[in-house]
């Protein structure tokens, strides 16, 4: 597969709340992939995700708790987080690709994720 085909493939992106989704769509859709943030953690239908985006490919984003509150001061309990990664599951089970954020830079985010994109397709074509 080529890397303009690639680029019209829709990457549906997933996580909770600071794992860094918004920053890697905004990479992604600078170097022109069609990225769609799907907000499956605030849905009780679990697989919302399949059903609004419609997603070629799934990228979920995590990030632990204790991190997630010092990138941005939340004002959420323990317990709100475990419900967003409960809301996750299923998208989590399904996705082509999961990354922990924790230790990583926004830079790193990207470049992971840049580099599965690059050697997935690389393989289909």
């Amino acid at each position: 597969m080529s890397t303009t085909a690639s680029k019209n493939l829709i990457i549906g992106l997933v996580g909770v709340c600071t794992a860094g989704k918004s920053t890697l769509r905004a990479t992604l859709q600078a170097r022109g992939y069609s990225v769609r943030h799907i907000a499956q953690e605030h849905s009780f239908v679990q697989d919302m995700w399949q059903k609004i985006a419609k997603p070629d490919l799934l990228i979920f984003l995590d990030v632990s708790y204790e991190v997630s509150t010092e990138r941005r001061r939340l004002n959420w309990t323990k317990a709100e987080y475990d419900e967003q990664q409960r809301r996750l599951a299923h998208a989590r089970q399904h996705a082509d690709f999961y990354l922990q954020t924790d230790p990583l830079a926004p830079e790193e985010v990207a470049a992971q994720v840049l580099t599965f994109l690059g050697g997935m397709f690389n393989q289909a074509g």
